[in-house]
């Protein structure tokens, strides 16, 4: 929350809040295209008082814990993305083998054979650079730790990686989105139905260009860091 009005970025902190402090409120629960496992909600806040061990970090220190732990979870969503285009490229492919039209399965006719190909392409160019800006990031871990711990915010290991975690998660959240759909479109009328599975990758995959930042939020970032 803020803790300095006039303080732009500067001026926000991290506080712990329980659900038993009066004033915390569940306003109402939110319906979502995808992640129905996970519960999404609004909250409501009517003057909490919140004690001062209640504060995570350092004061005013809120924004840099942000940008920290953005890098964590872009580099997870990333990581996650690969992990699910893998999981689709391997189903469809035995889809592919075990689906017959006109005589023969489906994974003989080239138009088939060439999405899978397409798809094998976008999987390891996620892969790849997924791996790449994990070792950047995590290279300099200890460091890091403990100019967070200091509040050292201008030390280089706190923005290592940040460029090509960036690209990472760019690049494997809408990937993995491009996957999903065409691995749905080579399952048919099959993919559609929620049997199969394929419908909710599609769903669930769809918050990767979205959450953690949105594409545009990673684009502006990447442009910057190129000095623009």
């Amino acid at each position: 929350m803020k803790t300095a009005p006039d303080g732009g970025h500067h001026g926000i902190s991290f506080l712990i809040l329980e659900r038993e402090m009066p004033g915390y409120e569940v306003a109402r629960s939110l319906e979502k295209l995808g992640w129905h496992s996970s519960d999404t909600a609004e909250l409501s806040f009517t003057e909490v008082e919140v004690p001062d061990e209640n504060l995570l970090g350092p004061e005013h220190g809120g924004f840099y814990l942000i940008m920290a732990n953005f890098q964590w979870e872009r580099l997870l969503m990333a990581l996650g993305a690969v992990g699910a285009m893998r999981r689709l490229l391997s189903v469809t492919i035995d889809y592919a083998r075990g689906r017959e039209a006109f005589g023969r399965p489906i994974g003989r006719f080239g138009a088939i054979r060439h999405k899978l190909a397409e798809v094998g392409v976008k999987l390891e160019t996620s892969r790849a650079l997924t791996y790449h800006a994990l070792r950047e990031f995590v290279r300099p871990e200890r460091e890091r730790r403990e100019a967070i711990a200091r509040g050292d915010w201008g030390h280089p290991a706190i923005a290592a990686g940040l460029r090509e975690v960036t690209m990472a998660k760019l690049h494997t959240q809408r990937a993995a989105v491009e996957v999903a759909d065409e691995c749905l479109q080579i399952h048919g009328g099959y993919g559609y139905m929620t049997e199969y599975g394929i419908e909710r990758a599609l769903r669930d995959l769809r918050l990767g260009p979205i959450g953690g930042g949105t594409d545009e939020i990673m684009k502006e970032i990447l442009g910057k860091r190129l000095g623009l």
